[in-house]
């Protein structure tokens, strides 16, 4: 089975950057979602297999960057904002297409906190 692990998440004063990481092995879409206490887990960035597809949340776009090499999948974030403390989950999706629905993930890590102070 896919195991995916986040690393990067932690500790960053507002407008700051951070980068988080993970991989999966085989013919998967990847994406991240993050969730703060009290609210649904949301999209933020996903990316297709071959990386040619790319799709951003509206309020993430122009300042998070998501990419990939081969297994690892990696996004940039920019200019962060206190309102975007969560705990942030990669995800994989079989086959090719990128998606932004929760509910076409196949797997999930454990999270990884980002915490962006004021």
């Amino acid at each position: 089975q896919v195991r995916l692990v986040e690393s990067g998440g932690g500790l960053v004063q507002a407008g700051g950057s951070l980068t988080l990481s993970c991989a999966a092995s085989g013919r998967y879409a990847m994406g991240w979602f993050r969730q703060a206490p009290g609210k649904d887990r949301e999209f933020v960035a996903s990316i297709s297999w071959n990386g040619a597809t790319t799709y951003y949340a509206d309020s993430v776009k122009g300042r998070f960057t998501i990419s990939r090499d081969g297994a690892k999948n990696t996004m940039q974030m920019n200019s962060l904002k206190p309102e975007e403390t969560a705990v942030y989950y990669c995800a994989a999706r079989r086959g090719a297409a990128a998606s932004i629905s929760v509910d076409e993930y196949d797997y999930w890590g454990q999270g990884t906190q980002v915490t962006v102070s004021s």
